[in-house]
């Protein structure tokens, strides 16, 4: 009888000693949470599930987190909700004058043409130096707030000579649709879906004045914790970049039914984008501390920045590592 009792004594410490052993894996388990928008690289990454499978012999899981627009996300950034994320050249500028405590990661190669400033396909504006005194929407710290000040400074206007509009994406189309505003700075898909259903007619993109870089951001803490996990996501970007820019038509099948848009306007949109992440180089960093400093006298943002104090070098074991 004691053996008995002994036996099942031991099988329920052994049952037990299993459980507790899986609640510590899974409570060991990191991690990695990634923002991202409705359109770009990350939405392609994520319908393929290759950076899943990659970070699972690492033991780390991913969760995915769709924003708005780049302010939004890194905002999210910026309060510890994600570590990881993807925007325009503009919204880390806001982020870092906020005190964000990010670096910048990588970077896309530049897309001008993928984002525009728009007008109604009526109106009698041919001109950026014809918006004066006109009301122009955009995402306020978007990508495009940087095209709109070098456009108007390219036509011999002050940012002060038009009248800025802040909404978001559907609430500035709504606007824009309305005619309650003049036009309307965007990026795509927005831009090619107003482009084609709306017949809105591109004033100026970014072609000659604004590189619209896409930038991979991370919280400090996490990519100086998790070097290798920030190494091994870029190089899936990056893949998947390659991938996609040779296969714009296969991408497009994937991408439209997730944006809920028509496939040429998808095609468009995908065919514009700049594809293939990088590492940051002394050129981009440059690039990307004019914008900052544009921001800081135009008085945008509260104080001058330092960009290159904010960007992430791999550690020389992970760099060389395969």
């Amino acid at each position: 009888m004691r053996t008995v009792i002994l036996r099942r004594g031991l099988v329920a410490l052994f049952a037990a000693a299993v459980s507790f052993g899986a609640i510590v894996q899974a409570q060991a388990a990191e991690t990695l949470r990634i923002g991202y928008q409705k359109y770009g690289t990350l939405v392609l990454l994520k319908a393929k599930g290759t950076l899943e499978k990659r970070l699972a012999a690492q033991g780390v899981n991913v969760q995915w987190t769709e924003f708005p627009g780049g302010p939004q996300l890194l905002e999210g950034l910026n309060v510890g909700s994600i570590d990881f994320g993807v925007t325009g050249e503009t919204p880390p500028v806001f982020a870092q004058a906020a005190g964000a405590d990010l670096l910048y990661v990588a970077y896309e190669p530049p897309a001008p043409t993928s984002e525009a400033i728009l007008v109604p396909k009526d109106s009698t504006i041919k001109s950026v130096a014809e918006l004066k005194g006109k009301k122009v929407v955009l995402n306020k710290g978007s990508n495009v707030h940087y095209l709109l000040v070098r456009a108007l400074e390219d036509a011999g206007l002050k940012y002060t000579d038009v009248q800025t509009v802040f909404l978001p994406p559907a609430d500035a189309r709504a606007a824009f649709e309305r005619g309650s505003v003049d036009a309307w700075v965007i990026w795509d898909p927005y831009q090619a879906a107003a482009e084609k259903q709306l017949q809105a007619r591109t004033l100026r993109d970014g072609t000659g004045i604004a590189d619209n870089h896409q930038f991979y951001l991370a919280t400090k803490p996490y990519a100086e914790k998790h070097p290798e996990v920030v190494k091994a996501l870029i190089e899936e970007v990056r893949a998947v970049g390659e991938w996609s820019k040779a296969n714009p038509q296969e991408v497009t099948e994937q991408v439209a039914p997730l944006l809920g848009l028509p496939a040429d306007i998808t095609l468009t949109s995908v065919k514009r984008q700049g594809y293939g992440a990088l590492f940051l180089t002394p050129e981009v960093v440059a690039a990307q501390q004019k914008i900052a400093d544009s921001f800081y006298q135009l008085k945008l943002i509260p104080k001058p920045l330092s960009i290159k104090d904010v960007i992430w070098t791999p550690p020389a074991a992970v760099a060389k590592a395969p």
